[in-house]
């Protein structure tokens, strides 16, 4: 009893190996997707804090005033940041596009002062900056408010668009990856299925059986994790040296949570399938194994 039991664990060896080496491709594609719908999202919000919102200052009010209005806009909850365009800045920008000097036909500067704004992207929304743009019009040292209201609309609507068809995917991702984790895992232990009934047999319970197995199934599924993961940060550290740009995208938040749900992923599945693969198994008659 003791040689075929030495002999079956050196038969079911390349079957951990082969799980593991399943279950750490499976999450590799998994984590990939991941790492793409982080990129789409950083980039999304990217885009909406590049709108930029003019508020055009009135002409021949006071040092005070004008501080107390770049003041006033610095302290909303929406700014991200701004900057203080003068007169005579707006003049030396308009020259730098390429635009003729009006010296020969005005003898005054007729560019407004401007305070140039970006918003943060919880804000860029037509609904949000309406309010804004309302807000910031009461003032009377305020002349206009401007920004692009066609190009937020279209913005949002392509984000919009793109996020659910990614949320879309990476729901029958999860669930495909779900499924092929569990069915390599029952492939392997039905290889094992003979060693799981002859203990049973020999009157071990439930509970000594599946221990071993469980134990071994945590261990496969956290090297599973951890290989996945590795791979994943050799992806992204090659993609960052080929497209140096996209390394602004990097967010350490989302990509830890990311590669803890994969090996949280990877172990849970492959402790749940072992688990109910070795039940299943001590249930069954004998000739029902064949």
């Amino acid at each position: 009893m003791a040689q075929f039991g030495k002999g079956s664990a050196k038969r079911s060896k390349p079957s951990y190996f082969m799980v593991i080496l399943g279950v750490s491709l499976v999450l590799f594609f998994l984590g990939m997707l991941g790492w793409i719908v982080i990129n789409a999202n950083k980039l999304g919000q990217t885009f909406r804090e590049n709108i930029e919102v003019q508020v055009y200052v009135r002409e021949n009010i006071s040092a005070k005033d004008s501080a107390a209005l770049v003041q006033y806009v610095a302290s909303q909850p929406y700014i991200k940041s701004y900057e203080y365009i003068t007169k005579d800045i707006a003049k030396k920008r308009y020259l730098q596009d390429g635009n003729t000097d009006w010296a020969s036909v005005l003898d005054k500067n007729p560019l407004p002062a401007s305070i140039n704004f970006k918003i943060k992207s919880d804000y860029a929304s037509v609904d949000s900056l309406a309010k804004i743009q309302a807000d910031l019009s009461q003032n009377i040292n305020v002349s206009d408010v401007h920004y692009n209201k066609s190009l937020v609309m279209n913005l949002n609507n392509n984000i919009s668009k793109i996020s659910l068809a990614l949320l879309i995917v990476a729901i029958l991702t999860s669930v495909l990856v779900i499924f092929l984790i569990d069915n390599t895992i029952r492939l392997a232990m039905f290889s094992n299925r003979f060693i799981i009934k002859t203990m049973q047999m020999v009157g071990a319970t439930r509970w000594f059986i599946a221990k071993p197995m469980d134990i071994r199934a945590l261990i496969n599924g956290l090297i599973s994790g951890l290989i996945a993961v590795a791979g994943i940060l050799a992806i992204i550290l090659l993609t960052e040296r080929w497209i140096p740009e996209i390394r602004a995208l990097r967010d350490y938040t989302l990509l830890g949570s990311l590669f803890f749900a994969m090996i949280l992923l990877g172990v849970l599945i492959s402790l749940g399938s072992t688990h109910r693969s070795v039940i299943k198994y001590l249930k069954m008659k004998l000739d029902d194994l064949y």
